[in-house]
């Protein structure tokens, strides 16, 4: 298996020609961001335009992805499925997004940035059109299953475009640029919830949303065939995998952003189902609202990463957890109480703080190894090289994990439902898990001597620790 990430060699002039005669001319053959005469020449603008029509691609691969969150809300009495049988149906759906975003992030460095995401984008045609011929009463759960699974593809997008934008960005722009790109994506969430919300309040079934998306699939894998680039130095490499796997940073990345990112997107499937299991809503009825937490937590997305460029990822995501905290112990009361209006109010205030940590810890990853290769002895671009390879390789395996708690949310939300018919023992574990993470991202990113974990990326006192008080 191979990685993305790897440093590109820097270029000689940068006024020459990036276009490779051999490959064509969307290939790049001259890459490095941290050259700031580079940057300012010419490699600002192509980030930025590889940007943009990743964000595109990724939106629609979201949305894709939680197209069963939306469908669920279409399939009434007539269709047979019980409250357990839809969460486990929105669990799998979210388990496959998690598992395929590992061989989706080191797809960029086989295939190229901009061939995968052609390649991706088109894939999701595949879901889509099996939705649309399946989507009937009378189909048994088993078959509406293995085409919920069908659109776990859709999650992958995420992991090989993070990749890509990595590649593309100086350090000193990463926080922002990954979290508009994750927050582009991201975004994909409201818009499929308010896109069903126009078709169920015009009375419309749910193949009128699949045959919105269809086209749509189309679009973005076109658009990124004419506008996007493959960097022909982000070269293969048989070792980041395993030296990203053997890091754990990235391990203790992945838990944290278990508690973020998994956290968006579990509630994303969930929120409308516990509205209209738990408070009674019909379907028309949730979908006013379920789409206000997934907007707003992609939306904040970049404004979490920004923040995090300047006051430093590990505290911004220390009190975020807080702040999480302190939403899901309110939730807990609205639960046992049936309070609409409260657990409305409070459960978009989580979506949102999901939003700002989602930003915050991906904009740690790169901190955290440029701050080992420094303490390594590397300057310069050899620092900046090092960075890029291990960020790049371990932000699949990230991805990937953290999607994981999606799967843990509905999960506890469907034994919750089980065994008291309502999410309150669900949010009394989110709390706990909060707390946990809140005590992880103190200890090992903000504790003075700050971290436990040296150079080598295993705990030894003998070694010198190193500061992550700053990623």
């Amino acid at each position: 298996m191979t990685a993305p990430g790897t440093a590109p060699a820097p270029p000689t002039d940068p006024n020459t020609s990036s276009a490779s005669s051999k490959k064509g001319s969307r290939w790049i053959e001259e890459w490095d961001p941290e050259n700031e005469a580079f940057w300012n020449a010419k490699g600002e603008k192509i980030a930025r335009r590889n940007l943009l029509f990743s964000v595109l691609s990724e939106h629609v691969g979201f949305s894709i992805w939680t197209l069963w969150s939306v469908l669920v809300l279409f399939m009434g009495p007539e269709y047979g499925l019980t409250p357990a049988d839809k969460f486990l149906l929105t669990s799998m759906v979210t388990l496959i997004g998690a598992v395929v975003r590992v061989p989706y992030t080191f797809a960029v460095a086989i295939f190229g940035g901009r061939n995968w995401t052609i390649i991706s984008a088109s894939l999701l045609l595949i879901p889509t059109i099996a939705a649309f011929t399946v989507m009937e009463p009378g189909t048994s759960f088993n078959t509406f299953l293995l085409v919920g699974l069908l659109a776990g593809i859709g999650g992958g997008n995420f992991a090989s475009s993070m990749t890509n934008i990595n590649a593309f960005f100086p350090l000193r722009k990463k926080g922002w640029a990954l979290g508009l790109n994750a927050g582009g994506g991201n975004i994909g969430v409201p818009v499929i919830q308010l896109v069903a919300l126009a078709i169920i309040g015009a009375s419309g079934g749910p193949r009128v949303l699949l045959g919105i998306y269809i086209p749509l699939v189309v679009v973005a894998a076109v658009l990124a065939a004419l506008f996007m680039d493959n960097i022909e130095n982000v070269k293969n490499d048989t070792g980041a995998a395993k030296d990203a796997a053997k890091d754990a940073h990235t391990w203790i990345m992945s838990f944290l952003y278990i508690g973020t990112f998994g956290s968006f997107i579990g509630y994303s499937f969930a929120f409308g189902q516990v509205l209209t299991n738990q408070f009674g809503r019909t379907p028309l009825e949730a979908a006013y609202v379920t789409f206000i937490g997934p907007l707003l937590g992609s939306l904040i997305r970049p404004l979490g990463g920004w923040m995090a460029d300047k006051y430093g990822g590990a505290k911004i995501t220390l009190w975020n957890y807080v702040g999480m905290g302190a939403a899901t112990a309110v939730l807990i009361p609205a639960s046992m109480e049936k309070s609409l209006a409260l657990f409305t109010g409070a459960f978009v205030v989580l979506f949102v703080l999901t939003g700002v940590g989602n930003g915050s810890t991906y904009k740690m990853i790169p901190g955290i190894f440029q701050t080992k290769a420094l303490a390594k002895g590397l300057e310069g671009e050899a620092a900046a090289a090092y960075g890029r390879r291990l960020s790049g390789a371990s932000m699949g395996l990230i991805g990937a994990v953290g999607a994981l708690g999606g799967v843990g949310i509905n999960l506890a939300f469907r034994q919750s439902f089980l065994s008291y018919g309502s999410g309150t023992g669900a949010f009394v574990a989110f709390l706990a898990f909060y707390g946990v993470c809140f005590v992880v991202t103190w200890a090992v990113y903000l504790r003075r001597p700050a971290g436990r974990i040296t150079a080598s990326g295993t705990a030894s006192e003998a070694k010198p620790q190193l500061s992550y008080a700053e990623v």
